[in-house]
C-alpha cells in the first residue's frame, strides 16, 4: 500500500524526458494469446493483441487493431472460426489520461444460416460476400460512445450497421482469388471519413513460443541456458495461423482533446447469464460482464502471476495499482540469471518515482515515458500509449512491424536507456530469433495480411 501511495504521488513530478524512444525499451510487450485460465476457455473472447498507430499511408487518421481467437487453424471446418454473437467487442480510447474511456466503440455480430438442412459453409465457389452460395454468414453494428462529462454522461450512436464479415479462407476451389473477391470488400468507409474492417487476417504476432514457454528458452542462446541444447535458429509458432481482426481507422482530430496522447485498450463482455433452449438456441441475458481485457500485451501473460489473471482481465485501468507489486519485482527477471548464468539483471532501477524496485517497468506499465507517450495528466494505468504526433514505434503506440518479443526480453534484463550499466551485452542481444511477420503487411488499410486458406496450409 506505501508503494502504491507513493507511486500515485510521484507521477506528476517524473521528468525523464525522452529517455526511451525504440522497441527495445518495453517492459513486457508480446502476444498475449491464451493468458489467463478463464479466457483460454473462451475463443471468441480472448484477446490475442491490440495495435495503435499513426496511419503510415493517410496522415490525419489513426488505426486500431484487435484481434481475438488464438491459434486459428484455417482449416478448422465445417464450423469455420468466426466472432460471436454473444460477446461484446470493445475500442476504449482514453483521452485525458483519467484512466477511463473517453470514447468507445462497440462491435456486435449477429450470424445467419441460409439453409439449417446443409453441413456446408458453403454450397458453392463463393465469389462476393453476398453470394448466395455462403451457407453461414455474419454483419456486425458499430457503435460509438462518447463520454463527454468524463464518465458522468454519454452519448451513443450507431454509425454502421448490417456491415458483411468476409468467410473464412477456405480453398481455392471453394473461395477463389479470396483477397480481391472478399477480403478487401471487407473494408467500409464510415461517416466521419474514417474505416472499418472486421474479418479473419493471418495473425501478425510472431514468436519462438515453444521455446520462450520451455523454461525461458532462446534457441539462438541455447548453449548458455541452464539445461543446454544445440544452438538453433528460432521457428515462429503462430506462423500459419490466423485471427479474427476488427480494424478502425478515424481522424486522428476526433480522438485527441489537448493532447496528442491517447491511452488505448481493448475488452470483451459477455451478458451475465447464458441459456441454452430445448432447440439450440442460445439467449444471452443480464447486464454485460467484462471477460478479457488488454493494453501492453503481456502484461498479463507474463507479470500478472496466475492466481491474480483472471482477475486482471475483469478489472478496470483505474484500479491497477494493485498489480503493480507484479511490475516493481517482476518474476522473469529474477529468472532469467538463474535460467543463463552470467546474465545480470537489475533488481531496482530508480526513474524518481520512489517505490523502489523496477520502477523503469513501472513507468512504462502504469504512466507512459517522459517525453514519448506520456499525457500531460495522468492516473497511474495500464494501457498501450500512443502519441499521435510522432511516428509510432512501440513503446510509442504498437504498429504491427514491431519486434516487441526480443524488446520484452531486453528491457526485462535491464537493456534500456533507464539502466546503462546493463545496457551492454548480453542483455542487449537477447531475443527469440523471430524477427518478422510469415507474411507481409499491406501498404493500405487494414494493412493486416490476407488469412491462411484451409487447403493449402502447411
Amino acid at each position: 500500500m506505501v508503494k502504491r501511495r507513493k507511486l500515485a504521488g510521484a507521477v506528476a513530478v517524473l521528468g525523464l524526458s525522452g529517455i526511451v524512444t525504440a522497441v527495445g525499451s518495453s517492459p513486457a510487450t508480446a502476444s498475449s494469446h491464451r493468458e489467463a485460465p478463464l479466457i483460454s476457455q473462451d475463443p471468441v473472447a480472448d484477446l490475442t493483441d491490440v495495435y495503435a498507430f499513426v496511419s503510415p499511408d493517410k496522415p490525419g487518421s489513426t488505426t486500431f487493431v484487435m484481434n481475438v481467437i488464438p491459434f486459428e487453424d484455417p482449416s478448422g471446418g465445417p464450423n469455420f472460426y468466426k466472432f460471436g454473437d454473444d460477446v461484446k467487442y470493445t475500442l476504449n480510447i482514453d483521452n485525458n489520461g483519467d484512466a477511463n474511456p473517453d470514447i468507445e466503440y462497440d462491435f456486435r455480430f449477429t450470424t445467419s444460416v441460409a439453409n439449417r438442412g446443409s453441413f456446408l459453409y458453403n454450397t458453392n465457389q463463393v465469389t462476393s460476400l453476398n453470394d448466395p452460395d455462403l451457407n453461414v454468414k455474419q454483419t456486425y453494428t458499430v457503435t460509438e460512445t462518447d463520454h463527454p462529462g468524463h464518465g458522468r454522461w454519454s452519448k451513443s450512436k450507431v454509425i454502421a450497421r448490417n456491415l458483411v464479415v468476409p468467410p473464412a479462407n477456405v480453398g481455392a476451389r471453394s473461395t477463389p482469388n479470396y483477397e480481391a473477391n472478399l477480403g478487401a470488400a471487407g473494408v467500409n468507409a464510415l461517416p466521419n471519413g474514417g474505416k472499418v474492417f472486421a474479418g479473419p487476417r493471418d495473425d501478425p504476432f510472431f514468436a519462438d513460443l515453444g521455446a520462450i514457454f520451455d523454461l525461458a528458452g532462446l534457441r539462438p542462446f541455447n548453449s548458455a541456458h541452464l539445461v543446454p541444447l544445440p544452438t538453433d535458429k528460432g521457428r515462429d509458432d503462430v506462423a500459419g495461423k490466423n485471427v479474427h481482426s476488427i480494424a478502425i481507422q478515424l481522424p486522428t482530430a476526433g480522438l485527441t482533446d489537448g493532447d496528442p496522447v491517447i491511452g488505448v485498450w481493448a475488452t470483451t463482455s459477455r451478458r451475465q447469464v447464458r441459456v441454452l433452449s430445448d432447440d439450440g438456441d442460445l439467449y444471452s441475458l443480464g447486464r454485460w460482464v467484462q471477460t478479457a481485457r488488454l493494453g501492453n500485451p503481456l502484461v498479463n501473460e507474463v507479470v500478472v502471476p496466475i492466481g491474480s489473471k483472471d482477475k486482471f482481465n475483469a478489472s478496470q485501468p483505474q484500479n491497477d495499482l494493485q498489480f503493480v507489486n507484479a511490475v516493481l519485482h517482476p518474476e522473469l527477471g529474477k529468472l532469467i540469471p538463474i535460467l543463463y548464468p552470467g546474465v545480470n539483471v537489475p533488481t531496482d532501477v530508480s526513474a524518481g518515482l520512489g517505490t523502489g524496485g523496477r520502477e523503469d517497468l513501472a513507468t512504462i506499465f502504469l504512466t507512459g515515458i517522459p517525453g514519448v507517450n506520456k499525457p500531460k495528466h495522468v492516473a497511474p494505468s495500464e494501457m498501450l500509449r500512443l502519441n499521435t504526433s510522432t511516428p509510432s514505434a512501440f513503446p510509442n503506440g504498437r504498429a504491427l512491424t514491431d519486434d516487441v518479443v526480443d524488446g520484452a526480453i531486453r528491457a526485462v534484463a535491464g537493456a534500456t536507456a533507464f539502466s546503462p550499466a546493463y545496457n551492454i551485452s548480453p542483455n542487449k542481444d537477447l531475443g527469440d530469433g523471430v524477427d518478422a511477420n510469415d507474411k507481409a503487411f499491406t501498404s493500405s488499410f487494414p494493412y493486416l495480411a490476407a488469412p491462411f486458406d484451409g487447403y493449402s496450409r502447411k
